[in-house]
């Protein structure tokens, strides 16, 4: 168990490389990944199964403890991220397919990396996994809706359809894992210490089967799409930032919400354009979900270097 542990480690700190490694190769050789593209939901619903083993009721104490904060963490989320994405969208006259990929990133839930980014960069993780958690039980209903109010200028949207997939793929799956967590809590344990390698091996398939069944499209469009995803991302950090700055949170929750606000579950988004819409709809998720962590952790150096008056204080203290 031990070695698997290791080896589990070794996958979740070199998540990036892998995913670029693979989608580079999936790119050169598309033949050999393509088939991965039938098997994107069950896929994503693995990652979400090992997400609700680490799933636990005291995530939610701070909803109750602190709900002005954690309200105003969710509505930012689902604010800054969709309508930027549907004025990148309209603005820049993004073809229909690519247009909608970066709409629905723009509408998923927070992503399952953002705790750790948070906590990376010294920001209030309490409230963080708080954020992360209701934005994710929210999805089944906001995602829907939001994605037919920006989309719908673009394609037809079947909102029933979303809906059921988005229980489907994630709140099924974060269930069973929470349950299975409660009553198995042991082996569940055992089990969360290979989690790191699951869920890259499954986004790393993801990403593959994305790019090797949009390679064609993506010679000619992919610089777009990669520009369009680091604009969003980036003016979602920044946005996030300034969103609970103006709310009157001090600089460890201005961080979380700027991560939380961010990062998104974009494996739900290349899962819903798979499903749902085109393969091309998907790389903008795809692209986003490689790039979010680069940009997160360079994000997370530079917060960790910033201190509020408060840990300034602290900081005078101990060395007085």
């Amino acid at each position: 168990m031990k070695v698997i542990e290791k080896v589990s480690s070794f996958a979740g700190k070199t998540f990036t490389l892998w995913v670029l490694l693979f989608a580079v190769i999936a790119y050169l050789a598309p033949d050999h990944f393509t088939w991965i593209g039938g098997y994107v939901v069950p896929l994503l619903g693995l990652v979400m199964f090992g997400m609700g083993l680490t799933i636990s009721a005291a995530d939610f104490k701070e909803v109750f403890r602190r709900p002005k904060d954690v309200a105003l963490g969710v509505i930012g989320h689902y604010l800054v991220m969709p309508l930027l994405a549907f004025l990148l969208a309209y603005l820049l006259k993004l073809p229909p397919e690519i247009a909608v990929g970066v709409i629905l990133v723009g509408c998923c839930p927070s992503g399952t990396a953002s705790n750790v980014m948070v906590f990376l960069a010294r920001g209030d993780v309490a409230l963080a996994v708080a954020i992360a958690s209701v934005s994710t039980l929210l999805a089944p209903i906001v995602t829907p809706l939001l994605i037919l109010l920006l989309a719908s200028k673009w394609v037809d949207i079947n909102i029933w359809s979303l809906f059921v997939s988005i229980i489907q793929v994630v709140i099924i799956p974060l269930a069973l894992g929470f349950i299975v967590k409660k009553f198995f809590g042991k082996q569940a344990e055992a089990g969360a210490k290979a989690l790191p390698l699951v869920s890259v091996v499954a986004i790393v398939m993801i990403v593959s089967g994305v790019v090797a069944g949009s390679q064609a499209k993506l010679a000619t469009a992919g610089p777009i799409i990669f520009a369009v995803v680091v604009l969003h991302n980036v003016l979602g950090f920044l946005l996030g930032f300034f969103f609970a700055r103006l709310c009157g949170m001090d600089l460890a929750k201005q961080k979380a919400v700027a991560m939380e606000v961010g990062m998104q579950n974009s494996g739900l988004g290349v899962a819903i354009a798979t499903a749902h819409f085109s393969p091309l709809a998907a790389v903008p998720s795809a692209i986003f979900s490689v790039w979010h962590n680069l940009s997160g952790s360079v994000l997370a150096s530079i917060f960790s270097r910033m201190r509020g008056k408060k840990e300034q204080v602290d900081e005078h203290k101990m060395s007085s």
